[in-house]
């Protein structure tokens, strides 16, 4: 027989195996293969709503790491990383006990096959368009002329599951006539900060982290540091009205930046969030705290 023919003879007899396999395949396989399907998919939307999302491309990029330390034969290296594994395990598991513990409470309250099946995507896929920045413009300078404080995040790229689960849910269509309704004094949901993703309001009353940056004036209120420590830990883009000047404030990329106009303030959410590069983004982790705002109030 030529080389050619044992050749194929060869693929042949390997094709006839993997036939061969395919009766052994039984119903418990194939069950096997959903229930490990539902807990991955399971984990990986839990993962991508907390913290925990950071940390996993963290966890990519050293294993990437690590790949490429193997093939170029780097053993210093690999010993150290394989040394350090174990301390790094543990310290996860410290770090993210609140979520892990969050986790295992919702666990029995969640129906799984119903958060399968529904739309919840196409939800949180609306997009942030125009018209929501009109509706944010018009509601932040009405409430500044009566001095209505208001805090309201607008969510990018980094979730904010965990600021959203501090607070109320609402899920409303961005009005202005609700978010100036939301922030009236004495009402229920003005204490706080609301949550906006795409042109929905999801939460209410929500609560942010203080930044701890004490370069920030000392004429700025508890409403401003806010603003700058949810835009420190995430992308997000918050919009903070004074209680006490009626000011308009953006805070962003740990800075604050006050705008003086409904024309400068749709002007800055259209750069910083409708046609914002999609690569800047990727850079960001590796930049340090900015420095601190422009003069606010």
């Amino acid at each position: 027989m030529t080389e050619g023919g044992e050749r194929m003879a060869e693929i042949l007899r390997e094709l006839y195996s993997w036939i061969a396999f395919v009766p052994e395949i039984t119903f418990k396989n194939f069950l096997e293969i959903a229930i490990i399907t539902i807990v991955v998919y399971e984990m990986l939307v839990w993962i991508k709503n907390t913290r925990a999302w950071t940390l996993l491309k963290g966890i990519l990029f050293i294993f990437a790491f690590v790949l490429l330390a193997a093939i170029l034969e780097l053993d210093t290296i690999l010993w150290l990383l394989e040394k350090t594994s174990y301390i790094a395990v543990t310290a996860i598991l410290i770090i993210f006990q609140p979520e892990l513990r969050k986790a295992l409470e919702q666990l029995g309250s969640k129906n799984v096959l119903t958060n399968l099946f529904t739309a919840d995507d196409v939800k949180k896929n609306e997009s942030f368009n125009e018209k929501t920045i009109n509706e944010l413009v018009r509601a932040s300078f009405e409430m500044g002329k009566v001095k209505t404080g208001a805090l309201m995040v607008i969510e990018r790229s980094t979730p904010l599951g965990e600021i959203e689960r501090t607070g109320i849910e609402v899920d409303g269509i961005v009005t202005s006539q609700l978010l100036i309704n939301i922030f009236e004094h004495n009402t229920p949901l003005h204490d706080g900060a609301v949550v906006i993703r795409g042109n929905r309001v999801t939460a209410a009353t929500c609560y942010l982290p203080l930044s701890d940056n004490m370069g920030i004036s000392k004429d700025l209120g508890t409403r401003h540091r806010a603003a700058v420590g949810v835009s420190e830990a995430s992308d997000s883009v918050t919009i903070v009205v004074s209680e006490e000047t009626g000011r308009v404030t953006v805070a962003s990329g740990g800075q604050l930046r006050r705008v003086a106009s409904g024309d400068e303030l749709r002007s800055l959410l259209s750069t910083l969030i409708k046609h914002e590069d999609a690569n800047t983004g990727r850079f960001k982790i590796w930049k340090g705290r900015r420095k601190n705002e422009r003069k606010a109030d």
